[in-house]
C-alpha cells in the first residue's frame, strides 16, 4: 500500500510541476501576442491615393518603371545595436535581373534582403519597389508580390500538398508539380509513398536537409512572385543540383527578379549583378569579371574557394601589364 501511495504522490508532484510550467509558458505567449508591431502599413485607400500621386510624379522619369528594386543611400541599425548593420547602401536592379549577394559572415547579407521584403524599415534612406517607396504598399500587396526562402527551411506537420499550398491556397496539382520541377524536388516527391499526400513531420524531420530546402523553394515558386529572394537556401544542395536549380530559375515562364544570397561564388558567377558586402558596406558591385578586376574583397572570397584560379589570374594579369609596358 505504501509503495502504491508513493507512486501516486510522485505522479501528483509531476503534474503540479507541469501545470506550473504550462502557466508560465501561457503567460509568455500572451505577452508576445500583446506586443504591437512597430511596422505601419497603409490602408488600401491610402495606398491607392499615394500610388496614384507617385505615378503622376514618376511619369517624367521612365527609369523608375524599369527598376524592380532601388536602394537610395540606405542605412539600417538594429535596436540597441552599437553600430549600423548596413551603411550607405545604394544600387538599382532592373526587372527580370538576377542579383547575387556575397560577403563574409556578419556582413549584412540577410539584413539587406530583409529590407526588400520589409521585415524592417531602413533607418535612413529609401527602398523603392517598382519605382514606389516600399512603405506605401499594403501588407497583402507586398507579401503577394515577394517570395522569400529563408536560410532555415521551415516545414510544418502535414502533407507535402498542404505545405506547398501555403504559398498559394488555390494552386492546382499541376502548379505544384511545375514548382517542384523547377526547384529540383520532383524526384524527391515522386519517391515518397503517396507523393503529394506524403505526411511530413514537424519541421520536416523525416526529410534530409537538401530535400527540405527544395520543398521550401518550390513553395515560394507556387505563388509566382515578381521578386524571389533565396537567402542562402541552397547551401545543402550539391553543386550539380544547385546548377540545375539556377538554370531552371532562368527558364521561368514569368518575369521574376531574383536575389541569390550565397557563400559560394560559383552560385552567383552568372548573375547580372553581384553585390559584395563587407562589414555592412557595399565593397563592390558589378559582374563576376568586373569584380575580379576591381574588388579586392570579391577576389579574396573567390580565390579562397578556387585556389587553382589564383595562379591563372596572376599570369594573365602579368601578361596584360607586360603588353601595356611594351606599348
Amino acid at each position: 500500500y505504501m509503495a502504491q501511495m508513493i507512486v501516486e504522490l510522485i505522479k501528483l508532484a509531476s503534474l503540479i510541476i507541469t501545470l506550473n510550467k504550462s502557466a508560465a509558458c501561457a503567460g509568455r505567449v500572451a505577452d508576445i501576442l500583446k506586443v504591437k508591431s512597430t511596422m505601419d502599413y497603409p490602408s488600401s485607400s491610402t495606398y491607392s491615393a499615394q500610388i496614384s500621386k507617385d505615378l503622376a510624379t514618376a511619369t517624367a522619369d521612365a527609369s523608375l518603371s524599369e527598376n524592380a528594386i532601388v536602394f537610395n543611400d540606405v542605412t539600417f541599425e538594429y535596436s540597441k545595436a552599437g553600430a549600423p548593420s548596413l551603411s550607405h547602401i545604394s544600387f538599382s536592379v532592373k526587372k527580370g535581373q538576377t542579383v547575387g549577394i556575397i560577403g563574409g559572415t556578419g556582413s549584412g547579407k540577410t539584413t539587406l534582403v530583409n529590407l526588400i521584403s520589409r521585415f524592417y524599415d531602413a533607418s535612413k534612406g529609401t527602398v523603392l519597389l517598382d519605382g514606389q517607396n516600399i512603405e506605401n504598399y499594403t501588407r497583402s500587396d507586398l507579401r503577394s508580390g515577394i517570395g522569400v526562402v529563408p536560410q532555415k527551411a521551415a516545414l510544418f506537420k502535414g502533407s507535402i500538398r498542404d505545405n506547398l499550398k501555403w504559398g498559394r491556397e488555390d494552386a492546382s496539382d499541376e502548379d505544384l508539380w511545375q514548382a517542384l520541377t523547377t526547384a529540383q524536388g520532383k524526384e524527391v516527391v515522386e519517391g515518397k509513398p503517396g507523393q503529394l499526400d506524403f505526411m511530413l513531420e514537424q519541421n520536416g524531420k523525416n526529410l534530409s536537409g537538401g530535400q527540405k530546402q527544395r520543398l521550401t523553394i518550390a513553395r515560394a515558386l507556387v505563388k509566382k512572385p515578381e521578386i524571389l529572394i533565396l537567402d542562402d537556401s541552397a547551401s545543402a544542395l550539391d553543386f550539380a543540383t544547385d546548377a540545375a536549380l539556377r538554370k531552371s530559375l532562368n527558364r521561368l515562364d514569368w518575369k521574376v527578379t531574383t536575389f541569390l544570397v550565397s557563400q559560394r561564388s560559383s552560385s552567383i558567377q552568372q548573375a547580372d549583378l553581384i553585390l559584395v558586402l563587407d562589414n555592412g558596406t557595399l565593397a563592390g558591385k558589378g559582374t563576376h569579371a568586373e569584380l575580379l578586376r576591381t574588388c579586392d574583397t570579391y577576389r579574396e572570397i573567390y580565390f579562397s574557394q578556387f585556389p587553382e584560379e589564383r595562379a591563372r589570374y596572376s599570369s594573365v594579369s602579368a601578361g596584360n601589364i607586360m603588353k601595356e609596358v611594351t606599348v
